[in-house]
C-alpha cells in the first residue's frame, strides 16, 4: 500500500515537472518568435522606406535646362556695346579775355556729351539755360544791335557757331532755327555763323532726321573750340 501511494506521487511529481517544463518552454519560444516577428517586422520597415526613398529619388526629375543653367551660373556674361563713329567735325580759333575763356570752358563742359536720338531736336538755350554769375560765367564782349557790350553770355556764340558748322556736315540733321549776327564776327567767315541769347530769343535748333543716336562732344583750350559729332 505504500510503495502504491510512493508511485503515485511520483507520479504526480513527474507530470508536474514535465508540465512545468512545457509551459516555460513554449512561453520562450513565443517571446522568441515574437521578437523575431518584430524584427523582422522592423527591418520590413526600414527596407520599405529605403524603397521609397529611392522610389521618390527615381521619380524627382532635374530638366536638363535646369542643369545647364546651373552650369552656366560662371560663363561670362557678353555684352552688346555700341561702338561710335565720327561723322563730323569743326573748329574754330579762340582768341579773347579771360572772362570770355571761362565762360566758353562753362558752356562746352555743359553741353559735352549731349545725345540726340532719332526724332529729336537739339536746343542751345535748352540745354545751356541762362548765362549767370550763379553758374559761373562772367561778364565778356557780347554784340548787341551791332553795338558791343558787356555781358554773361559772352563767347556763347562761338560755340553755337562751331557747333552749326559741324551739324552742316551731317546727312539727316535738318536746321531748324540758326540766327545770324548783325555784325561780322571774327573765327568763321560770313554767312556760317550762328548767333544765341537766351534773353533775346536767338536759339541754335537741330533736328535728328537719321535712324541713329547722335551725340556732341564739344571742347576748348586757349587757342580752339572743337566739336564733333558721332552716331551710335
Amino acid at each position: 500500500m505504500k510503495k502504491t501511494i510512493i508511485i503515485i506521487i511520483t507520479i504526480i511529481l513527474v507530470a508536474l515537472l514535465i508540465g512545468f517544463f512545457v509551459f516555460f518552454g513554449n512561453n520562450s519560444i513565443m517571446s522568441k518568435n515574437a521578437n523575431s516577428s518584430k524584427n523582422s517586422s522592423e527591418n520590413s520597415d526600414q527596407s520599405g522606406n529605403s524603397q521609397n526613398i529611392l522610389n521618390e529619388l527615381s521619380n524627382t526629375s532635374i530638366s536638363n535646362n535646369t542643369i545647364n543653367n546651373s552650369a552656366n551660373i560662371n560663363e561670362p556674361i557678353t555684352v552688346e556695346v555700341k561702338e561710335e563713329k565720327e561723322i563730323a567735325s569743326f573748329s574754330t580759333n579762340l582768341k579773347g579775355d579771360s572772362a570770355r575763356l571761362n565762360n566758353i570752358s562753362i558752356t562746352c563742359n555743359t553741353i559735352n556729351g549731349t545725345t540726340i536720338n532719332p526724332g529729336e531736336t537739339f536746343s542751345f538755350n535748352k540745354i545751356v539755360g541762362q548765362p549767370s554769375a550763379q553758374k559761373g560765367y562772367q561778364e565778356a564782349d557780347v554784340f548787341v544791335n551791332k553795338k558791343t557790350e558787356k555781358g554773361f553770355g559772352g563767347g556763347n556764340c562761338q560755340v553755337s557757331t562751331t557747333i552749326y558748322n559741324a551739324a552742316l556736315k551731317v546727312d539727316g540733321i535738318s536746321i531748324t532755327e540758326r540766327n545770324p549776327h548783325k555784325k561780322k564776327v571774327s573765327y568763321i567767315e560770313e554767312g556760317k555763323d550762328a548767333a544765341v541769347s537766351y534773353s533775346g530769343g536767338l536759339d541754335l535748333k537741330f533736328q535728328n532726321n537719321t535712324d541713329r543716336t547722335l551725340k556732341i562732344y564739344v571742347s576748348s583750350d586757349n587757342d580752339s573750340v572743337d566739336a564733333r559729332i558721332t552716331e551710335l
